[in-house]
């Protein structure tokens, strides 16, 4: 708004005045406000504007700056009324601007114009801003709906376990004290181990993005899987756990899903089966990883009533997958199966047989 008091004019045009120049600023400083009041700002830039053209007939702008400045902060920041109240200032302002300076046909337009680009500008970045809003909105609740499957699956499955060796703890203290100081133990590590996992789930929560630390994975990956089947074998569970066809190293967040898959289906056995024996598999087939869990229990109504098998379907999903539920071999027991696409990269394949 100043440049007509920097560059020079022709002599015919009259020179500017230290009102005209104050009268200049004051159309600018409403601004500082233009987030708290858009419209209020707008109404007092343009009576600042009109005071200096019916006033002091001061040198004129090739544009209304700071007009512009404000319609775009309203269609970014106000509710819809005082957008519409804005529209209906412009239809009138306008054209009274126009009439007051040049009464030309082609300024009316390219003033319409650019006011109209102003508010529609302001509208694309006001979508932008809310689009962005719901992605973050999004994350958070898919952010939220892993840390409960997390912590679901690390609380059922080490509560279960611990349930078992306790119910069976007072039957072996009576009959095979040994026994029963190996299910106190286990109920022990179980706990233990429990505890590590959100300890270090909490931990990863509580990282802040500018300690310049990669977020950690909370989730145990393939490695894990051996220890899970020993603590599992240690409630009298006989488990076999096999991989074949050199399964292929995968991203921690695949292995660490591959791991609760695992635990999840090994719960659902110890707290529904009253299963004596589990098969877990892991085959790689080309491109896919399939994921076998098989127990002798007493058939699919032992995943009912829980949200285990639900979590274990929604892992699989999350990572282009599917998972699947029913009998197993024979119409014997229950079986979950799970495929997985995998990268290249194989793996030396491991075997584990409980007793």
């Amino acid at each position: 708004m100043t440049m007509p008091f920097v560059v020079p004019r022709p002599p015919e045009v009259e020179p500017a005045t230290w009102p005209a120049y104050g009268l200049t600023t004051v159309t600018v400083l409403p601004l500082v406000w233009r987030r708290r009041a858009p419209l209020a700002v707008l109404l007092a830039i343009l009576a600042a504007s009109a005071l200096y053209k019916l006033a002091l007939e001061g040198p004129g702008q090739p544009l209304p700056y700071t007009g512009l400045v404000g319609v775009y902060t309203i269609a970014v920041l106000s509710p819809p009324w005082k957008r519409l109240v804005t529209a209906a200032l412009l239809v009138v302002a306008v054209p009274v601007s126009v009439w007051l300076n040049t009464q030309s046909a082609r300024e009316l337009t390219f003033s319409l114009f650019v006011f109209g680009a102003a508010y529609v500008f302001g509208r694309l970045h006001d979508a932008r801003q809310r689009e962005h809003r719901i992605e973050a909105e999004r994350a958070a609740a898919r952010e939220r709906a892993r840390i409960a499957r997390e912590m679901h699956d690390i609380l059922s499955h080490a509560v279960s376990l611990m349930v078992v060796q306790a119910e069976a703890g007072p039957v072996a203290v009576r009959t095979a004290p040994e026994r029963a100081e190996a299910a106190f133990e286990a109920i022990s590590a179980t706990g233990r181990d429990a505890m590590a996992q959100l300890r270090q789930m909490l931990g990863v929560l509580r990282e802040r993005p500018e300690s310049g630390t990669a977020p950690r994975e909370p989730q145990p990956d393939l490695a894990g899987i051996p220890e899970l089947v020993a603590r599992v074998r240690a409630s009298g569970l006989a488990v076999t756990y096999a991989t074949e066809g050199g399964v292929r190293s995968l991203p921690s967040s695949t292995g660490g899903s591959v791991y609760r898959i695992v635990q999840e289906a090994l719960t659902n056995v110890v707290k529904h089966a009253r299963a004596h024996t589990v098969d877990i598999r892991l085959t790689c087939e080309e491109s896919v990883l399939r994921v076998t869990v098989t127990d002798d229990g007493r058939g699919p109504q032992a995943g009912s009533g829980g949200h285990g098998l639900v979590g274990i379907r929604e892992r699989a999903a999350a990572h282009g997958g599917t998972a699947a539920m029913g009998p197993g071999p024979g119409g014997r027991g229950f079986e979950v199966r799970v495929l997985l696409p995998v990268a290249n990269g194989p793996v030396p394949s491991t075997t584990g047989v409980g007793a």
